[in-house]
């Protein structure tokens, strides 16, 4: 499981706030806290456009960079702008992750070469065109097919995509988890080698008490093949789902992974 820590993002309220402030002591404490609740990666997102939202980028990763060891746990840099995503990326002390690329503009023009010149990076890949994002999980299917294709041709291995199949919201689409988990599964027949990720809350948007739909499509996902979700670690009831759903599966051998977790904390309560 390669988890992506969401929190410094600047489309979250909260965090807008701190990035708006300038406030490196509150973003450090963000990154830290979820390096300890075990993210593999540091999602950073300013959520701004234009010059500003690189240098706002630049400043997220001095920031988190000096907070935590990117060696061990390594930034995700994330920017809708393939030109700003480089640009940022060049910046970053050690590799990491873009997110993300897809077949949308020149995308893939852009940012596959630079992937195919620093090896050690892996990126986000979005299934969604110039057309806007495929429901149909045959569309996402589609879609996964012509970027693995893409990556292949510029000589970037396909196990460094963590293809993103983009779960639609079950309040405006009802059987868009449905698809999700079909996709996930049609991608992973066909193309083993790749990783697929999710920004696992975009499922709950528009609904209520959105953590309790969260964590059952975080289940569901990982029983079709996720393994790339891009989450809040430090919530613990999001780490509970994910360590439970994995062992139930078979997929953490003698539990270990889940006793570790309850052991530091990360899940359950102590009595």
């Amino acid at each position: 499981m390669i988890i992506i820590g969401e929190k410094i993002n600047g489309a979250i309220p909260s965090a807008s706030a701190l990035i708006a402030g300038r406030d490196e002591v509150a973003i450090a404490d963000l990154a830290r806290r979820q390096v300890e609740a075990g993210a593999d990666f540091i999602d950073v997102c300013a959520g701004n456009a234009g010059e500003e939202e690189l240098q706002t980028l630049l400043w997220l990763i001095d920031v988190v960079e000096a907070a935590v060891d990117t060696a061990k746990t390594p930034l995700c840099v994330d920017s809708p702008d393939p030109r700003t995503l480089l640009a940022a990326a060049e910046h970053v002390a050690h590799p990491g992750m873009l997110n993300s690329i897809s077949l949308e503009g020149e995308k893939c023009e852009l940012i596959l070469p630079w992937l195919a010149a620093h090896p050690e990076w892996h990126t986000v890949a979005l299934c969604c065109d110039n057309a806007g994002l495929a429901a149909a999980a045959e569309d996402k299917l589609r879609l996964a097919g012509e970027l693995v294709a893409r990556a292949e041709a510029a000589g970037v291995a396909t196990e460094r995509l963590h293809i993103d199949p983009l779960v639609l919201a079950v309040s405006a689409a009802g059987d868009g988890a449905v698809q999700f988990i079909k996709a996930t599964k049609l991608i992973l027949e066909a193309y083993p080698e790749v990783h697929i990720a999710a920004g696992v809350s975009n499922v709950s948007y528009g609904m209520p008490a959105r953590p309790v739909v969260n964590r059952v499509f975080l289940a569901l996902a990982i029983e079709a093949g996720l393994d790339t979700p891009i989450i809040d670690p430090c919530a613990k009831s999001v780490a509970e789902t994910l360590f439970a759903t994995e062992a139930v599966l078979g997929r953490d051998k003698h539990c270990r992974k889940y006793n570790n977790a309850y052991r530091k904390g990360l899940i359950g309560t102590k009595r």
